[in-house]
């Protein structure tokens, strides 16, 4: 980089940063806010430009204004941690760092520093998760292999006393060793499926979307609303189209499933900026939220339903969220889940391509 212009220097800086930076004149109105704190407060620049602090925060038993003015007239910096931030969306725990910024000596502006705690203790579960998974897929692929082999000389061994066999009665229990033979050999073959590397192409999640939700709209009761609420600005990503239908598909059956005869599900589609995903920082990802209003997964549940054979149902197999995730992390992506009675989140996150940056 030669000579590089100092003001777009700094800007790129101050976009890679994970913390939000905003920055408030005297009169406590924003006149500088970088990516990571759009993100943070799911706004635009352009939206909240001259905006006053008190409009754009809501903090629980908090005076933002209060503190700006002890910054600007004191010129004092002043922390505050683990702060609860009220968004219109949702409450995250801050640590707010107010400083002043300074012209001979007299501050001019005030720059505000929010780091989500909350956002730390993701990236942590988000690595577990993904050891977890890296683990229980290693473990049973090899306990797949181990009962495959054993399961074909069964079948074979009772194909060939099926043949010997003249009595209809006694032919009927080899049938049936021979339909469980192949319905464990069907199940081994699924947990198998998600080790096949994907072949990728660019396309449009959109469309992958609309394909799970038109398959799933035909399966379940017309009194299920299966609505979506898409960012159409989302570019194309590289992905294995029948693999990505595959996992969103098992995601949104199970929400399905779960509002049972009548309920609500919603698809929406949001571009993330700086999406840390294991060890890797993503600039741009997509995140796909699957929501529901059934009556939630049990608490005891929530930190297992990635794992194989893991259900709430008595007639499920405990297939579909792990081979979900498995699907996605080959893609370089991850699923998550929050969950409480009437509010069901599965979201997807899929890192795009450098050149959308």
């Amino acid at each position: 980089m030669n000579n590089p212009d100092p003001v777009a220097l700094y800007q790129r800086i101050l976009d890679h940063l994970t913390d939000a930076v905003l920055v408030f004149d005297p009169g406590y109105r924003l006149i500088y806010i970088n990516v990571a704190g759009e993100m943070l407060l799911a706004v635009s620049s352009r939206q909240v430009l001259g905006t006053s602090a008190k409009e754009l925060f809501f903090l629980y038993d908090q005076n933002i204004e209060r503190d700006l003015k002890r910054t600007l007239q004191q010129g004092e910096s002043l922390t505050k941690r683990n702060l609860a931030l009220g968004l219109p969306s949702q409450a995250i725990t801050v640590n707010f760092t107010i400083t002043p910024m300074l012209e001979q000596d007299k501050p001019v502006a005030a720059l505000v520093q929010i780091e989500q705690v909350d956002r730390h203790l993701r990236i942590s579960m988000e690595e577990q998760l993904l050891a977890q998974q890296n683990a229980a897929r290693m473990l049973l692929r090899g306990l797949a292999h181990e009962i495959k082999n054993p399961l074909g000389g069964l079948r074979g061994a009772a194909q060939l006393l099926d043949r010997e066999l003249v009595e209809e009665e006694l032919r009927e229990y080899t049938k049936i060793i021979m339909d469980e033979s192949d319905r464990l050999q069907l199940l081994i073959d699924r947990m198998l499926e998600p080790n096949k590397p994907p072949r990728k192409s660019r396309l449009n999640i959109h469309q992958v979307l609309e394909r799970v939700r038109q398959l799933v709209q035909v399966e379940a009761p017309p009194s299920v609303v299966i609505e979506r609420d898409y960012d159409p600005s989302i570019p194309l990503v590289n992905g294995d189209n029948d693999q990505l239908i595959q996992a969103i598909l098992n995601i949104v059956r199970n929400a399905a499933q779960a509002v049972g005869q009548k309920g609500h599900i919603l698809i929406r589609t949001r571009i993330h900026r700086q999406v840390t995903i294991g060890h890797r920082r993503n600039p741009m990802a997509v995140k796909i939220d699957i929501i529901d209003d059934g009556p939630g997964i049990k608490p005891e549940l929530l930190g297992q339903i990635f794992y194989p054979m893991v259900t709430g149902r008595a007639d499920g197999t405990g297939l579909g969220l792990s081979i979900a995730q498995s699907l996605i992390n080959q893609h370089g992506g991850l699923v998550e889940c929050s969950s409480s009675p009437g509010n069901t989140v599965f979201s997807i996150f899929l890192p795009l391509e450098k050149e959308h940056e």
